[in-house]
């Protein structure tokens, strides 16, 4: 069965979870949360994501994130790939990481009671 389209639209906010492949971990250390963290940075300059909040568990993440171009899809397909290549190239001798299936929850910043983003 096909999977239901991503809603997307300049503006849109989302809940979004990734976990690991088969529920392993993601993270071998607090280095490698580090290297998520620098490695979701640069995807918020690559797409202008406004990340509102996010939680690294050991085998899953959570973000809250704005999109004002509209571009969950290609930045969280640029974020995982590249990160998951990172982190395949430090952690080889401890064991491989795969990205599993993408959730995302859509809504509005009334939904995520996200007030108005302080400069």
């Amino acid at each position: 069965m096909a999977r239901k389209l991503r809603v997307q639209y300049p503006g849109a906010v989302y809940h979004v979870m990734n976990r690991g492949d088969r529920r392993e971990p993601i993270y071998a250390d607090d280095q490698d949360r580090l290297l998520f963290l620098d490695t979701l940075a640069e995807a918020c300059e690559k797409t202008d994501w406004q990340v509102h909040a996010w939680c690294l568990m050991s085998n899953h993440f959570h973000l809250v994130s704005e999109t004002p171009r509209g571009n969950l899809v290609h930045g969280m397909q640029w974020l995982l790939g590249v990160y998951t290549n990172r982190f395949n190239h430090w952690a080889e001798p401890r064991r491989n990481s795969k990205a599993a299936a993408l959730h995302g929850i859509h809504g509005s910043r009334q939904t995520f009671n996200l007030s108005e983003t302080r400069s």
